[in-house]
């Protein structure tokens, strides 16, 4: 840990501290400890803040600390329901309202980027979005044999790279510290989950990855309805420039232009659930980052269209099942299957009880079960999780920690839109129609041929395997060069055909247990 990062650290705590940033978690739900650290922390707060709870100065310091704090300030905004409408409506100008770089830079900046190409890019516009890691021109696109179409042209700031590395080595001093210094941090894994962070943050800053993650979004949802995304213009793509296709649309955060469009706020609510949900459950790929900047509305159509993919989460199989499994036992009441899940999936240690674990579920279940989202305080469910997740010692997934900032994100978004929302009512159709086909036949069919293939590269692995067998048996035989050589080249020529007769009935089995299912 160097110097240089915890004093970074230290810095952040006192900014954030002195700015008001503390006043707004909901410290009745916190446990004691936390309860005392905020205390102290706030002892440093501004005048202004005790007086009048407005937390106007947040914005500026968020943005000076650096992008990552940018980001946290982004997820707060979403969240009314836990810091406050007042908070939330100050921290949602960190949403697309930064200040942009300086304009002078652009044209240097596109040619270093695309060289020739980027004379093609004409009539760039003075920003129309600026973020903490890049900002967005509109422009023209005039290519040779092709009529000219309106693009937009994303740019990184310069230096952010420099900037980002500077947050994430004060993310890991602060892990360091709680692990070092707090014993039940360390189920929670603060340094892997910092690890994961900084893993998606490194992907953002290259354009050409957003490129490619646009692409293979646009396979994903070629035939889904409601939910639209940008066209990438690859001759125009470079690790700090991205252009893509212009799209029109109304920022889902004004409703009154979406009232005015005469757009059903609740649909749009829906349709921005079931698309995440769809997308993380059904392709295990999803837009990570829909806070409401990135998000809008087509005013003929009444379709969400997002923007900006640079962080995007993947999960696999399991983890999809574990997520569908999860939802649709809050959705059923089935209490002991979203319980059993935990366990299978490495949240809860394994010699916790899986009854009271059970039992700690329906307390949280029952209360949100059937209310609308007005109804339901997202500061206690937190403070009620806290207490569970020390109770029963439950472990984080750092895998996961992606999928659960967005569904925070996404909710909230939606919670805006419509505030009598009835999340598992909106999620049935998608969770319960996806475990339907992995329930039936289709479903047992792809997972006999998943079967089949990772049998088959396990097989095809047995050469190879056998190949170096052999190579250590000679290495071996030229060091010893002793009579007993034979006996031990058959011992291992026996323990490889005892294995490879082994592997062969854990085919066989796997075989017939897929058929029998």
């Amino acid at each position: 840990m160097s110097i240089g990062s915890t004093f970074r650290l230290i810095h952040a705590g006192w900014v954030l501290a002195r700015e008001g940033a503390l006043s707004i978690l909901p410290v009745e739900s916190l446990p004691p400890m936390m309860k005392f650290g905020i205390g102290l922390g706030r002892l440093v707060e501004r005048r202004s803040v005790r007086k009048t709870g407005s937390i106007e100065r947040l914005n500026a310091a968020l943005h000076k600390l650096g992008p990552s704090f940018v980001k946290f300030g982004q997820t707060l905004a979403t969240r009314p329901d836990i810091v406050g409408v007042q908070a939330a409506a100050d921290l949602s100008g960190l949403q697309d309202r930064m200040p942009p770089f300086d304009p002078k830079l652009v044209p240097g900046i596109l040619d270093e980027a695309l060289g020739s190409r980027a004379a093609q890019l004409t009539e760039i516009s003075e920003p129309v979005a600026a973020a903490s890691i890049a900002q967005v021109h509109k422009a023209r696109l005039r290519q040779p044999g092709e009529a000219p179409k309106i693009v937009a042209v994303k740019m990184l700031r310069p230096g952010v790279s420099e900037r980002f590395h500077a947050d994430t080595q004060a993310l890991y001093a602060g892990a360091r510290l709680a692990e070092t210094f707090s014993r039940a941090s360390r189920r929670l894994r603060p340094t892997e989950v910092v690890r994961t962070l900084d893993h998606s943050m490194r992907l953002e800053l290259d354009l050409r990855l957003e490129a490619a993650a646009i692409s293979e979004m646009a396979e994903n949802i070629k035939d889904d309805k409601g939910f639209r995304i940008p066209d990438v213009q690859w001759d125009h793509v470079a690790q700090n420039v991205l252009t893509t296709t212009w799209v029109e649309g109304i920022p889902i955060r004004d409703h009154a232009a979406i009232d005015a469009a005469g757009i059903d706020r609740k649909a749009l609510a829906a349709k921005v659930l079931q698309s995440f949900l769809r997308h993380a459950i059904r392709d295990g790929f999803f837009h990570a980052d829909m806070h409401p900047g990135n998000l809008f509305a087509d005013p003929k159509t009444g379709d969400v269209i997002a923007v900006d993919f640079g962080i995007m989460g993947r999960i696999g199989t399991f983890e999809r099942r574990f997520l569908a499994d999860i939802l649709y036992g809050f959705i059923t009441r089935d209490y002991r299957l979203v319980a059993q899940r935990h366990f299978d999936i490495g949240y809860v240690p394994s010699e916790q009880s899986v009854d009271d674990f059970t039992l700690a579920i329906r307390s949280i279940g029952e209360p949100l079960h059937g209310r609308k989202a007005t109804e339901i305080s997202m500061a206690k469910v937190l403070g009620q999780l806290f207490a569970i997740t020390d109770l029963f010692q439950m472990r984080t997934r750092p895998e996961l920690v992606l999928l659960q900032k967005s569904m925070v994100l996404v909710e909230g978004v939606a919670r805006h839109l419509d505030p009598e929302l009835d999340i598992w009512t909106i999620a049935e159709p998608v969770v319960g129609d996806w475990l339907r086909r992995e329930e039936g036949p289709l479903g047992r069919v792809e997972d006999l041929v998943g079967h089949v293939t990772r049998m088959g590269d396990a097989l095809g692995r047995v050469p190879d395997l056998v190949a170096q067998a052999q190579l250590a048996l000679a290495e071996h035989r030229a060091l010893m060069n002793r009579p007993r050589d034979g006996l031990l080249r058959n011992a291992i020529l026996a323990a490889l055909g005892m294995a490879l007769v082994a592997l062969a009935a854990i085919a066989v089995l796997a075989l017939r247990l897929a058929f029998a299912a």
